[in-house]
């Protein structure tokens, strides 16, 4: 989408055909649509604009629920978007410090911004991007607290502001930056204002652990099983004695895991009845340790993020399974064994092995009409397979 694309959505022919056309998702009859839409007298422009919007508003649902079918996307500004349940937490932080005026620097399409608004906070979202800054304009017109405006995050003029949030462009375009000094903001530049006011700097999952700041609190989110972000938190927002958390969404709800610091593992033991694979933001946040005491169970191998237990596990941290048989890890003991359960379709889950589990399991030659899973990994340094059953 360019400017153009953007002031034809924002005429009053654009946002009546934006409300007609709806969502289309990957199954649309899309030649059908622009011909249905062209005959009636529509300006190829337009309806190229509004298809985009289309196709954009039905991925945002994922992330946005309804509030999608009234916002406006980009395809970069959508992939980078806050989910809106992820940032109604972050918000609820800001909220609970006492902090009234919030700057989001950096806000894109002002996913968080939004959130914020949503609680009755003011809000001054600054963005770089012109044409980013004006869809995040049109999504966040419905609230009179927010503000967008265009300009670069280390420019802002934040007299008046109680809190910032942060989420630095991590991209040039189509390029990923690897070095946070080429961030915008960045990284450097975060952490000292975050030293300076109560802040929230959202960041990739995977950043490089030794550019953690001391003084900050670390929390790991995870949406139904997937890590989606880190936040760094400071000031007020950062909670007494927490140092690193993770935080899991999903049906059962939220739930959280937190300490001081990266807690120590458990010994490794002996393989139990049960298995729990710890969900990936307690592995981020290094808190397998911990989740292994609170269910009395010990590591499989030192190096090697799996749980094992006697008793059966419950837990929102981590998937839980039942171990059926054990077996050496080799190709021609598994084609036996999994022939003889008729097992056809095959989950593989390694960990630990150089094994590429789609040409492990070509050779394998799986027939038959049963399912199951099959763990790939070490035992205290042994290479093992664990044909396991979900809890």
């Amino acid at each position: 989408m360019d400017v153009a694309d953007l002031r034809r959505l924002l005429s009053p022919e654009g946002l009546r055909l934006l409300d007609e056309v709806g969502r289309l998702d990957a199954t649309a009859d899309v030649v059908r649509t622009v011909s249905t839409l062209r005959a009636a007298g529509h300006d190829a422009g337009l309806v190229a604009a509004v298809l985009e919007q289309a196709r954009l508003r039905s991925r945002a649902a994922a992330k946005f629920g309804d509030f999608a079918d009234r916002m406006l996307f980009t395809p970069a500004g959508l992939e980078q978007a806050t989910r809106l349940r992820v940032a109604s937490l972050h918000a609820g932080r800001f909220a609970g410090a006492g902090i009234d005026v919030v700057a989001d620097l950096g806000c894109g399409i002002g996913a968080d911004a939004l959130a914020l608004a949503a609680l009755d906070l003011g809000v001054v979202a600054v963005e770089r991007d012109e044409l980013t800054a004006a869809v995040a304009a049109f999504n966040l017109a419905p609230f009179p607290s927010a503000r967008v405006e265009h300009g670069d995050a280390e420019d802002a003029d934040l007299a008046g502001i109680g809190g910032v949030w942060l989420d630095p462009a991590r991209r040039d375009g189509a390029t990923r930056l690897t070095d946070p000094g080429d961030w915008s903001p960045a990284l450097d530049w975060a952490f000292d204002l975050a030293r300076r006011l109560p802040a929230g700097i959202k960041l990739g999952p995977g950043l490089d652990r030794a550019l953690l700041p001391d003084g900050f609190e670390a929390q790991w989110i995870s949406v139904d099983r997937e890590v989606v972000e880190l936040v760094l938190w400071s000031g007020p927002l950062a909670r007494e004695r927490v140092g690193r958390a993770a935080l899991v969404l999903g049906p059962h709800g939220a739930a959280e895991l937190t300490a001081p610091a990266d807690s120590p593992d458990v010994e490794v033991g002996d393989l139990g009845a049960y298995l729990v694979e710890p969900d990936g933001a307690v592995i981020r946040a290094r808190l397998i340790g911990d989740l292994a005491r609170s269910l009395d169970g010990r590591m499989l191998d030192e190096t090697i993020a799996w749980i094992t237990t006697d008793a059966e596990p419950a837990t929102p941290f981590g998937q839980a399974f039942r171990v059926v048989e054990r077996f050496p890890l080799d190709v021609k003991t598994l084609k036996r064994e999994l022939a003889a359960r008729g097992i056809g379709t095959l989950e593989i889950k390694k960990r630990g092995v150089d094994v590429d589990p789609a040409r492990f399991r070509t050779q394998l030659g799986l027939r038959g009409s049963a399912s199951a899973t099959l763990v790939l990994t070490r035992i205290a340094g042994a290479r093992a397979a664990l044909l396991v059953e979900r809890l």
